[in-house]
């Protein structure tokens, strides 16, 4: 009883943690998130990706230093409390998420594996200037051009879209598709997605998945706009020139990547063209004005959180506090 009372504990600690800091950190974005408006989309991605996927580490830290040391130091082995239905509900809820997580995780990556071998069958290497990756040309209904994989990323590239583009929009396109590669896109969307199936029965934190996808292709238009207003221009025009050519409702047949028009993209492209030719108009080169502030805020909290957690741990006092709300938790839930 001792050990599954304890389980029990643990998972209904890592649900409730998480979900309660998912609703924290999707609050102070919805009321602070506007203050960040000056800032690049680079800092803002960065901030947006700390607020998504820290609940789920807080709540692991706090589980793995407080809530376990706590119980085994201060719970009594041979205590035959029994595991009450809604402990046990919390505890299942909480297994679910997990194991869905874990199960979509490796569904997502055979079935990006399969695709991205049947691509690199049918598909032909070809050599692209600014590409440090290996690139292939395949055949394909939707005009894609995307990077795939995070270990051994592969750039993929639509026959229709070499055939329309200039060699001056191929490479403000590449330049998109490296601010991805920079930003490791691909592994960032794939631990956001771990976070939400995780929270799969508690649709909390999915404002800030869209706003990260949103936010990270600007950031990623942003790098190729950094190369020059001409640069910026040319992405512009192979935008509209590769919306023009994509099959009404058609979506790029892919689980795992990143692409020129992002998969999970709400904003659209009309915001994303109108921002690329501002950017050209005014001679812009995106930089925050408070570059300092912007990483206080993403890595300030953080810390803070983390070393208090730290210092918590090895302080017998507060373990014992900690027990003392276990047992609050476990009679509440009686």
């Amino acid at each position: 009883m001792f050990e599954l009372l304890g389980l029990s504990l643990l998972l209904a600690a890592l649900l409730t943690f998480n979900s309660l800091a998912s609703l924290i950190m999707v609050g102070l974005w919805r009321v602070a998130g506007r203050a960040t408006d000056s800032w690049t989309a680079t800092s803002r991605a960065r901030l947006l990706f700390s607020l998504r996927t820290l609940p789920a580490l807080l709540a692991f830290l706090s589980v793995a230093l407080l809530v376990i040391p706590a119980y085994l130091i201060h719970e009594p082995r041979h205590a035959a409390e029994p595991v009450s239905f809604k402990l046990g509900l919390l505890a299942f809820l909480s297994a679910t998420g997990i194991a869905v997580s874990i199960y979509r995780g490796i569904a997502t990556r055979r079935a990006t594996a399969n695709l991205t071998s049947d691509w690199l069958r049918q598909g032909k290497s070809i050599q692209i200037a600014g590409v440090d990756i290996d690139a292939y040309q395949i055949e394909h209904t939707f005009p894609l051009i995307a990077i795939v994989g995070f270990l051994h990323p592969r750039l993929f590239v639509a026959s229709r879209v070499l055939e329309i583009l200039t060699p001056e929009e191929i490479s403000a396109a590449i330049a998109h598709e490296n601010g991805h590669l920079a930003a490791r896109d691909n592994l960032k969307r794939g631990l956001l997605r771990a976070c939400r199936d995780a929270l799969l029965i508690i649709p909390s934190g999915r404002l800030l998945d869209k706003a990260w996808s949103d936010v990270s292709e600007e950031a990623a238009d942003e790098n190729a706009a950094r190369q020059g207003n001409g640069v910026a221009l040319d992405l512009a025009s192979a935008l509209v020139k590769i919306a023009r050519i994509i099959p009404l409702g058609a979506r790029p047949t892919m689980p795992a990547g990143v692409f020129l028009f992002g998969d999970d993209e709400t904003k659209g492209i009309k915001s994303r063209v109108r921002r690329l030719i501002a950017l050209a108009a005014t001679g812009c080169r995106p930089g925050s004005r408070y570059p300092a502030l912007a990483k206080l805020v993403v890595w300030g909290p953080t810390s803070m959180l983390f070393v208090s957690l730290a210092v918590a741990a090895t302080n017998p006092y507060l373990l014992s506090r900690v027990h003392h709300l276990i047992e609050h938790a476990v009679f509440a839930l009686r």
